[in-house]
């Protein structure tokens, strides 16, 4: 019989703490809204006592989203468990995560705590937990280079005390499938009443075992995996949702299980997650990378030709990747742009049309041939949600081999035109000098990348600035076949995001333990 293996999505926790991948509560809720149409079991929202702007994030997501779990994570400590349990009172489905690490390296050095002291907390926090909620998750963090003896006794205090989820995480990625197996198959067999309570897994990715280790972990008894998209997370990130679901579906011959993940929206799941955090997915990425479809070797082209699966074990459409080529010209319609992307799987309100239209028009006017690819970086860019407080009316910039580059730039603010020239060493510096002056917000640029988003002399850029501001980090994000424009669009967005969150006064600052896995 085929089992069922819940999936349990961190992305707007886990993932959300790797440097770069921060986002506001407006893109956490749009994110937490496509996460429930692609099906996760559980949506764990954020850290609670971590910032206001968690609590808000766990807190706005509960209420928005009805059907998956809800999840919140809290050490094992009285304030964060009752602030977590506070930020989930809308929850349909609420679930309390409480952990606490377990190995001796933890113990000795950070908790500068005994294993005994360790096993009377965790005992007091989730009972604590318990006395809120019949759901309640435990964690041991570090749990693979925990002594095994110490961890079967971890396990049995935690459901003991009520847990009705374990979470056995491979907090820094150390351990490899053979002995992933062996930790799960003893804990199972020496832990009794571990048979009734749900069995979870998070990998990190650090060896590159990740999602080796989950499916692993899921042979060896596990029925939960721990996960986010596009395998984003602390350092070298999570198991890839992506990846462990497509593996569980195209070897369903060799892994008799099941999700109830929704394939097909999984790549626009990748795409919008990549256009939120401003960080573009990798082409080599397995099932939603630009080249996971695409075949140039001619051997390859060949027998993709005669028939696909000769180099394609999954079709692109499993997982939403459109296969069209031409779609719209510079004569399409606003009614012609809405059925494109209803039939791209996206519903656009008349306000989100209107932006994206005006978009697509100058894209029209500057190159030939307007793809998918095209349209939904059109589409990001007509859904941001961060208001306009600086708006780019014009940018004019001149470079050579000989001189410094000069840019002049055009803003409006409130109604008011303003304009600045600078000089620099390059056009998009140039352009960023005088944005700085008109705005008052001198950036410090972190990371800067373009890449191209169709192919041609003709192709839309996409270029992501990474650019700190008061000591805070922020991702603008921006698509033109003009790449000062894209560049020069992407800094005011950056800007805007910072202006906004000033404003709103949510500072991030995460707990100082940090959080569990």
């Amino acid at each position: 019989m085929t089992a069922r293996v819940k999936i349990f999505d961190t992305t707007l926790r886990d993932g959300e703490q790797s440097p770069g991948c921060s986002m506001n509560l407006e893109e956490k809720l749009r994110m937490a809204v496509q996460l429930e149409a692609l099906g996760v079991d559980v949506i764990e929202a954020g850290f609670p006592i971590a910032s206001d702007d968690d609590f808000a994030a766990v807190r706005e997501v509960s209420g928005a989203v009805r059907r998956p779990i809800i999840a919140a994570l809290a050490r094992a400590t009285r304030e964060d468990i009752e602030r977590a349990w506070q930020a989930l009172q809308e929850a349909q489905h609420p679930r309390l995560h409480t952990f606490l690490a377990t190995s001796d390296i933890h113990l000795h050095a950070k908790l500068k705590i005994t294993r005994e002291q360790c096993l009377e907390q965790i005992a007091r926090s989730v009972a604590l937990a318990r006395s809120f909620t019949e759901d309640v998750e435990f964690s041991a963090e570090d749990a693979t280079r925990t002594n095994l003896d110490f961890l079967c006794e971890v396990v049995r205090v935690a459901i003991q005390a009520g847990a009705t989820t374990i979470n056995i995480p491979d907090t820094v990625g150390y351990t490899i499938p053979r002995e992933y197996a062996h930790i799960l198959t003893t804990l199972q067999e020496r832990v009794e009443g571990l048979e009734n309570i749900t069995l979870s897994v998070h990998c990190h990715n650090d060896l590159g075992l990740a999602v080796a280790n989950s499916l692993t972990a899921i042979e060896a008894g596990a029925r939960q995996l721990e996960c986010t998209l596009n395998g984003i997370g602390e350092r070298a990130g999570n198991a890839s949702l992506e990846e462990a679901v497509m593996a569980l579906r195209v070897r369903h011959d060799l892994l008799d299980y099941q999700t109830g993940i929704k394939t097909e929206e999984i790549y626009r799941s990748s795409q919008m997650l990549s256009n939120i955090i401003g960080i573009p997915v990798q082409p080599n990425k397995a099932i939603v990378g630009k080249n996971a479809f695409a075949h140039e070797a001619g051997i390859h082209q060949h027998g993709v030709l005669a028939d696909k699966l000769t180099y394609e074990i999954m079709r692109p459409e499993t997982v939403g990747v459109k296969q069209s080529a031409l779609v719209l010209g510079k004569h399409s319609g606003r009614h012609a742009l809405q059925k494109r992307y209803e039939e791209m799987g996206y519903a656009v309100s008349r306000s989100e049309l209107d932006k994206a239209y005006k978009l697509f028009i100058k894209l029209a006017d500057q190159k030939k041939e307007i793809y998918d690819e095209d349209l939904m970086a059109i589409l990001q860019d007509g859904l941001r949600e961060i208001p306009e407080t600086f708006k780019l009316r014009n940018v004019e910039a001149l470079a050579g081999t000989t001189k410094d580059a000069w840019a002049t730039v055009t803003l409006e603010r409130d109604g008011q035109m303003m304009s600045r020239t600078a000089q620099a060493g390059g056009p998009v510096g140039a352009a960023y000098a005088a944005i700085d002056f008109l705005t008052g917000m001198s950036g410090k640029l972190l990371d800067y990348s373009v890449h191209s988003v169709t192919n041609g002399r003709d192709a839309v850029g996409e270029v992501f600035a990474h650019v700190e501001f008061e000591g805070k980090e922020y991702t603008g994000r921006a698509a033109s076949t003009d790449v000062v424009e894209a560049s020069v669009r992407a800094y005011l967005h950056a800007i805007n995001k910072a202006i906004h969150a000033r404003h709103t006064n949510r500072p991030k600052e995460k707990a100082f333990m940090g959080a569990a896995d």
